[in-house]
């Protein structure tokens, strides 16, 4: 399987669908978030700290470039960092996000061609928004968001989790395929 796409009518099935994506997730992980401003990054990372039960407000680092939310549950804490503002590569290591990527989960914003070096296995997620919409500053637009697992951490059993998470979406705001 080379990606999972899921799409979602709102902003809260977009959240919903980071919801369950937050059940198969656990220290160490690594997601990569791609997509246009206004794609619904921290939207999807607001449902993945709630699913995670963090402490929150989850909201974009884009300024401070790093968050860190500790787990209110006793979970792995979230790392949410915005790669937007940093330049190449050396930028990214000067962050240390090694330090963190064993105890956490840690999204990276614009992290596409960016972070991918700093483990063997991650998930990249690209967001998508329609090219017409009514009201560019409204969130309630329909989503597509396409789940690419990478290295051995995202074997066919862990694959299968994921799946099973997103299947209990089904009957909500997001629709499932997946793109073999």
């Amino acid at each position: 399987m080379s990606a999972l796409v899921l799409r979602t009518v709102d902003a809260d099935g977009t959240r919903a669908a980071a919801t369950a994506i937050a059940e198969v997730l656990r220290a160490g992980d690594l997601l990569i978030l791609d997509g246009p401003l206004g794609a619904g990054k921290t939207t999807f990372t607001q449902g993945l700290g709630a699913g995670l039960g963090v402490r929150g407000p989850v909201a974009s680092p884009t300024f401070v470039i790093e968050r860190v939310h500790p787990s209110l549950i006793g979970g792995p804490a979230l790392v949410h960092v915005d790669a937007y503002r940093l330049g190449g590569g050396g930028d990214i290591d000067d962050l240390d996000l090694e330090a963190d990527l064993d105890q956490a989960v840690t999204v990276v914003e614009w992290g596409r061609d960016r972070v991918e070096h700093l483990v063997d296995s991650f998930l990249l997620l690209e967001l998508e928004r329609p090219d017409q919409v009514e009201d560019p500053e409204d969130p309630d637009e329909p989503r597509t968001l396409r789940l690419s697992p990478n290295g051995p951490r995202w074997d066919e059993r862990a694959i299968e989790q994921l799946v099973l998470a997103l299947a209990s979406l089904h009957g909500t705001a997001t629709t499932i395929e997946e793109n073999c």
